[in-house]
């Protein structure tokens, strides 16, 4: 899941200065869970606008617009308010703000109401959502016990502990598990300690090169 946070009201007001008319657009999947872009954020956003002054033509949760086919159907679905509007607001991540913005026929103006964080894992009823993976391109989970030290790690150090863990706990963050313990207990429980001989070499950044396309 894709975790994104909603932009202060302050500072999405300041980047709709010249906008008269707003079409607000969010995300029925990911923004809604981490209550970034749902309905309620939809509506709250909407009302503050009013009250500061800018015409909210319409409002729409679209299915994920990440995915081209369904930006462009919640565009042909609300085309008569995004024809009248001069900015599409768009609380979703920043995949679904630039699907949004190469969908549309008649080009507006496009901004994001949101921050886009991480990829996240979601547990506790969408209560808590945590960074488990970096999307690198290149994935080593075999040969550390499905851990990955290059997003849990503070340091994404791929051979490790550091010198500065104590009692479990991170240098750069006593309350953070050391990704690298964590790793070496599950090895040992598994009979595999052994690996944490075996020297990872540098990530081959080239597996990632961005933008990045795949092709089915």
């Amino acid at each position: 899941m894709i975790i994104g946070r909603l932009k202060d009201k302050k500072e999405i007001l300041k980047m709709l200065e010249g906008s008269k008319k707003i079409f607000i657009m969010g995300c029925s999947e990911c923004a809604t869970t981490c209550k970034s872009g749902g309905e309620e954020e939809v509506r709250k956003i909407g009302e503050f606008l009013i009250k500061n002054d800018k015409e909210v033509v319409g409002k729409f949760v679209s299915e994920p617009p990440c995915i081209e086919a369904k930006a462009k159907l919640s565009i042909v679905k609300n085309r008569k308010e995004i024809k009248e509007a001069d900015t599409i607001l768009v609380l979703a991540c920043g995949l679904g703000v630039q699907v949004v913005d190469v969908s549309l026929r008649e080009k507006k103006k496009v901004i994001s109401g949101t921050d886009t964080l991480f990829a996240g894992a979601v547990f506790g009823k969408a209560q808590k959502f945590v960074e488990f993976c970096s999307l690198c391109g290149e994935c080593l989970l075999d040969k550390t016990s499905a851990i990955c030290p290059y997003t849990r790690c503070s340091k994404g150090l791929l051979n490790g502990p550091c010198g500065g863990s104590k009692d479990g706990k991170c240098e750069v963050d006593r309350e953070k598990d050391c990704a690298w313990i964590l790793i070496y207990k599950k090895l040992k429980e598994q009979g595999q300690e052994a690996k944490l001989l075996e020297i990872i070499p540098p990530k081959d950044f080239s597996k990632k090169i961005k933008p990045f396309t795949l092709e089915l």
